[in-house]
């Protein structure tokens, strides 16, 4: 059985031409997403794999319609080998049931491969380069907002609510208040550096 997968990024684009080209392929059925390439969610694609069995073959129009990513989609088509699914993407002229379809797909997962062990790599020289400078490795704080700072440290000097409920008023936790300020006293305030501030250079002598 071929089953296809059409995939527009918003509801107001229209998927006639990839519906077409998989009505051409002689696709039995026929399942249209509208998500974004970067959306995790898929839920049509989640109810192509219900039905899927050994023997099928999944077509879609463009790989790019099927995986988030070259990652992505190397993964999806190893699900689909495991489940004895064949994939055929139409523009590509690419079957995975060919030795050169085959071919494809082991370079295709062999760069996706490449692709993250040098982001592992560049992600932990960036954080030993930012430790070496004194920087430490985390998001951003509420409270590098001045005016949640001002608000906080107002409430501490009110005194009328408790600690918790002045974190929640932050929208921080109670630890992360007192992190801020030692003591939870309004005039401990201790700044918390991040990745993206630089602690102040030293004087020279």
């Amino acid at each position: 059985m071929k089953i296809g997968y059409a995939r527009v990024s918003t509801v107001d684009q229209d998927p006639e031409l990839q519906i077409s080209a998989l009505s051409d392929a002689r696709c039995e059925r026929i399942f249209t997403e509208y998500a974004s390439g970067i959306t995790r969610k898929r839920p049509e694609l989640d109810r192509l794999f219900d039905i899927l069995r050994a023997g099928d073959t999944l077509v879609v129009w463009r790989f790019d319609r099927l995986g988030r990513s070259v990652s992505h989609l190397v993964q999806i088509v190893e699900k689909l080998r495991s489940m004895k699914v064949e994939l055929v993407s139409l523009t590509e002229g690419i079957e995975t049931n060919t030795p050169i379809g085959e071919a494809v797909f082991t370079i295709v997962a062999a760069f996706a491969q490449m692709e993250h062990q040098l982001n592992s790599e560049r992600t932990r020289a960036g954080i030993a380069k930012l430790r070496k400078n004194g920087n430490r490795w985390g998001a951003s704080s509420k409270f590098h907002n001045p005016d949640n700072v001002e608000l906080a440290r107002a409430l501490l000097r009110e005194g009328t609510l408790p600690k918790t409920k002045i974190a929640q008023r932050i929208g921080v936790s109670t630890v992360t208040l007192y992190r801020w300020f030692p003591g939870g006293e309004a005039d401990n305030f201790k700044p918390t550096p991040t990745f993206h501030r630089r602690q102040r250079e030293k004087p020279r002598s």
